[in-house]
């Protein structure tokens, strides 16, 4: 009953992170401390969405059975009701696996199952007959439109740089994806039903109780995973085609309120003389979930209570500033030993603004910043409402006027014209007086 509650609230987690609004994925590359063995990793804490470490994880690698996660997706939202709607396993679809020592759930020809029960087979054993037996089941007998489906859907969910070949990840020059883009997959299975529950499953007895699946993730498995059991970890899936892909993959874990994803690609399979490594992503993911719950925590570094900036204000009666607040605060996942104070802000506002404003108007924006790299815009809003001053705009409308280019122009020219004027009839005055005749005077 906790374990059911666990995944529950996980994926209440998942969904809502993944559909607030205004929240950015943020790649802060925190600095570790430890040797990693696989050649792409990626660690998000899907609370806040916030990516603490990232490596080479953009650079395509095989996925191995991580594919199926995808497949997992098609399949499920393809499916009226995945426990009620039913599949028959064909034989020659289990026959297109004959010789590729695939991993297997043990399907048998012409037995009917369902699609959870099919999904169990999928994501538990890793089955690559049940991968098969779905694709072929909702591609109306056609696995290469299945596998269309998938690719459509990676499209759907942004992933810029997957393509996938098949439904169960065994390698194809075509068959591709990033760290980051099954991230971004996986965020999705998340929402879906009964994913969380099947993926984060060591043993089952769905198809039968002489039948049962077995994990192939030992970080979930206390009685078989040993040293790799992790009890903070919830799922999800594992894959390796030998030194083609390494081994690799995907997986949550959750303690003390904080919930981490972990995609890691490519650990050494094999060394030159044919001996098996340890299983290195499972090493890399188990080092990543300790040192992030050991270092990092939520911080909210900006709130939208706190009064940020003060910008001039024109055309109020007796106020000539205005203070700005964040239109929402903003937490993030940051160090333990790193304070708010070493967060960089950026503004992006006026110097000053002329009433009316209303409270809440946008007026700027500030950009946070730890180490040079971004970690979020927000709005900057008005604190209150400021009513215009009708006779300070008149008078401002006046001094506008006064000082003005034109006018002090036109003033020019009228002073010229009049001081014309005045030489004119100055001149005129003086021409009609020395034009009098000069009266003589008689002597006596």
């Amino acid at each position: 009953m906790k374990k059911l509650t666990a995944v529950i609230v996980l994926a209440a987690i998942v969904l809502s992170a993944l559909f607030l609004t205004g929240l950015q994925v943020r790649a802060a590359e925190f600095e570790i401390d430890f040797e990693t063995h696989c050649t792409a990793l990626y660690l998000e804490n899907i609370d806040t969405e916030t990516v603490v470490y990232q490596k080479n994880s953009t650079d395509r690698r095989y996925p191995a059975s991580t594919t199926k996660i995808m497949t997992y997706i098609v399949a499920c939202e393809h499916s009226k009701d995945i426990k009620k709607d039913t599949v028959k396993v064909k034989s020659s679809v289990l026959h297109m696996l004959d010789g590729t020592g695939s991993s297997m759930a043990g399907l048998k020809e012409g037995e009917t199952l369902t699609v959870y029960q099919l999904l169990n087979c999928l994501m538990i054993p890793s089955g690559n007959d049940a991968a098969l037996v779905l694709a072929d089941h909702f591609g109306e007998g056609d696995i290469n439109k299945f596998v269309e489906m998938m690719n459509d859907k990676a499209k759907e969910l942004g992933c810029e740089d997957t393509h996938f070949a098949n439904p169960h990840g065994l390698n194809d020059p075509n068959h591709y994806t990033t760290a980051s883009d099954m991230a971004r997959i996986t965020k999705y299975a998340l929402t879906l039903p009964e994913f969380v529950t099947i993926t984060d499953t060591a043993t089952s007895d769905v198809i039968g109780e002489d039948r049962y699946l077995v994990t192939t993730n030992s970080m979930i498995d206390p009685v078989r995973g040993g040293d790799l059991f992790y009890p903070y970890a919830k799922g999800i899936k594992t894959g390796s085609t030998g030194n083609d892909s390494g081994y690799c993959l995907v997986s949550t874990a959750a303690k003390g309120g904080y919930t981490y994803l972990c995609v890691a690609f490519g650990a050494p399979y094999e060394d030159e003389n044919g001996e098996s490594y340890d299983n290195g992503a499972m090493i890399d993911s188990i080092n990543l979930y300790d040192w992030a719950f050991d270092n990092l925590s939520i911080k909210t570094v900006i709130d939208k209570n706190d009064l940020v900036k003060e910008i001039g204000l024109d055309f109020a009666w007796n106020k000539d500033t205005i203070q700005l607040s964040p239109a929402k605060s903003y937490s993030t996942i940051l160090p333990d030993d790193v304070s708010v104070k070493d967060i960089e802000r950026s503004f992006k506002i006026p110097d000053r603004i002329e009433a009316p404003v209303k409270e809440g108007d946008v007026i700027g924006t500030v950009t946070l910043s730890y180490k040079d790299q971004a970690l979020c815009t927000v709005d900057l809003i008005a604190t209150e409402n400021i009513d215009r001053s009708e006779l300070l705009t008149a008078l401002d409308g006046i001094k506008n006027v006064v000082s003005s280019k034109w006018f002090i122009i036109s003033v020019g020219v009228i002073a010229f014209l009049i001081m014309i004027y005045i030489i004119v009839v100055l001149v005129y005055k003086r021409k009609k007086r020395s034009q009098r005749p000069v009266k003589k005077y008689r002597k006596f």
